[in-house]
């Protein structure tokens, strides 16, 4: 519930402090002096928009701040905690609002500076604010829908029909892309599978090329290779007159027998004894190497035929010979990709004809679950109609399916809320057929029928808190009496705050606040002050009287607080 709401600095108040009880409160007050403006400043609190004129003049910020008790609030709760804005010594949530002149705004929740959606979303589950024009609203159907919705409780049935319904957008959009797209596929799928082609002839293997290269350098200067290999076999072991490892044998013979002479060449001879081991060993392999090297132009010719093929086909697609091979993945995984989209096809059209005949099995159970709370609530608003002075009144919600005029399955169109249209059909009079309510209500019989569903769906509204705006407007006498007792009834169970103008609904309060408008001539406030029972009986006979209070008006007012 609303415990405290702190006003600093907004529009013509000054400064307020209101502490809240529960039950039902009311607030009246002179014509202008801003009854209203305790609800617009808890609609900023709840995330409403701000603009720079709700700052009191000469003043840098407004401040508003209001306490709720979210004791028994368990969805409240949840919200907090799962965004860490929970209290841990109370069970409190003060929303915080802070506008300054310039029109800039900062939003808090128990002392977190958070996202003004925050507010909004905390706000839907603390209070329910019902305003004075609400009854235009009733004449729309999607209005109408959704008060039928939640006097029959159809969250989970409208969270299954939508979750079907979004379904089902998403894969009529991607089918629509998908085909739009096609002969942009089709194209692109040809070029790809000439491509894939030409590198699956062609079959390069992965380090193929490589190879290739190493063998046509091999081929291609073989003559160069044998003749300087013969010659460094010659340098170096093969030629009798003189040859490298002959004057090393005997230098390093003469080293050695050096050395036993003296020590200081045992170095010279080790590294010459090594360097003669290495160098024979050189000369072993050079000689193997060469037996092997063979000229062979037929091997040759297949080697720089392959090998040529690879470097023009790495030039037609711009890329590194060596990179050939992924390239062709590459290729053939979005060849396949393209494949992929075609059957995709296929299946989405599949999905959608699922999906479609899940939507409509879900949209027939909300459908036949909304008919029978339809004539339920029907009978009930009929009922309240004729306490509030509407005796002959008839009420009647009629459902027909949305696509009803439709000329074929073509022209179908799927609706997040279902199968139905909803119509909030009314008689007022005798003899009067069932007619749609803009064309047969007048304001104020709008306005009770209006009051009549608040009433009614105030049950099913999870917020402990009610605010009604002047929403009796154009009502009075016992309509008004009958009113009263019904928001006096529905605060049995929940808080509701009533702005009015009428004697028989202010009296019902548990609690009754009046503003007052002061001005010094240069400057005017508001004053919220609540009122004793001594105070409460002069502001009844006010609403009764007017400005000239009688005993007779006295005494009519202690008798409506009395009753």
């Amino acid at each position: 519930m609303l415990l405290q709401l702190n006003i600093q600095n907004f529009a013509i108040v000054k400064s307020l402090d209101i502490d809240w009880q529960s039950g039902m409160t009311t607030i009246t007050g002179e014509t202008g002096a801003g009854k209203s403006i305790a609800i617009d400043a808890l609609g900023l609190c709840l995330g409403d928009r701000a603009t720079t004129n709700v700052v009191r003049p000469n003043s840098k910020k407004a401040e508003l701040a209001a306490t709720f008790d979210t004791h028994n609030n368990i969805n409240a709760q949840q919200w907090l905690a799962q965004h860490d804005l929970q209290l841990e010594s109370s069970c409190e949530c003060i929303l915080r609002r802070v506008i300054s002149a310039e029109g800039r705004s900062k939003a808090y929740i128990n002392g977190s500076q958070v996202p003004l959606v925050q507010l909004k979303e905390i706000g839907q589950l603390l209070i329910n604010i019902h305003g004075q024009h609400d009854h235009q609203l009733i004449v729309k159907s999607s209005q109408q829908c959704k008060l039928l919705d939640e006097y029959a409780d159809h969250k989970p049935l409208l969270e299954e029909v939508k979750h079907y319904y979004h379904q089902w957008h998403k894969l009529t959009k991607e089918l629509t892309q998908l085909q739009q797209n096609k002969q942009q596929r089709e194209a692109q799928q040809q070029l790809l599978q000439y491509q894939v082609n030409e590198l699956d002839d062609f079959a390069l293997q992965s380090g193929e090329f490589e190879t290739l290269e190493s063998d046509y350098k091999r081929h291609a200067n073989a003559q160069d290779l044998l003749d300087c290999t013969l010659q460094s076999l010659q340098t170096l072991t093969e030629n009798e007159r003189f040859n490298i490892l002959d004057s090393l044998q005997q230098c390093s013979e003469n080293i050695s027998a050096l050395a036993r002479l003296d020590s200081r060449l045992a170095n010279v001879a080790s590294i010459l004894n090594d360097s003669l081991v290495q160098l024979d060993e050189a000369g072993t392999d050079l000689k193997h190497y060469y037996q092997d090297l063979e000229l062979d132009p037929q091997a040759y010719a297949i080697i720089e035929e392959r090998y040529s093929a690879a470097l023009q086909l790495a030039k037609k697609h711009s890329l590194p010979p060596e990179s050939l091979v992924n390239f062709h993945q590459e290729l053939r995984q979005k060849l396949a990709a393209i494949s992929n989209d075609e059957s995709r096809i296929d299946e989405v059209i599949t999905q959608i004809a699922k999906t479609e005949q899940l939507y409509q099995e879900a949209g027939l159970t909300l459908s036949s679950s909304r008919k029978c709370a339809a004539k339920k609530l029907g009978q009930l608003i009929s009922t309240s109609m004729h306490e509030l002075n509407m005796p002959q009144g008839q009420f009647h919600i009629a459902i027909e399916p949305a696509n009803a005029n439709a000329r074929d399955q073509e022209h179908v169109t799927m609706n997040a809320n279902g199968l139905d249209k909803i119509d909030f059909l009314v008689s007022i009079n005798p003899g009067q057929g069932l007619e749609a309510m803009s064309k047969v209500a007048s304001g104020g019989e709008l306005s009770r029928i209006s009051l009549a569903m608040q009433v009614i769906l105030a049950d099913k509204v999870v917020t402990p808190v009610l605010i009604f705006d002047e929403v009796d407007v154009g009502i009075s006498g016992p309509t008004a009496a009958m009113v009263g007792s019904k928001l006096q009834q529905l605060a049995s169970n929940t808080q509701v705050i009533c702005v009015t103008h009428l004697p028989q609904v202010a009296c019902k309060g548990h609690q009754q606040f009046f503003v007052s408008k002061l001005t010094d001539g240069e400057y005017t406030e508001t004053k919220i002050t609540e009122l004793s029972q001594q105070s409460r009986v002069k502001e009844i006979a006010r609403l009764l009287a007017g400005d000239k209070i009688s005993e007779h008006s006295l005494a009519n007012a202690q008798e409506l607080l009395a009753s």
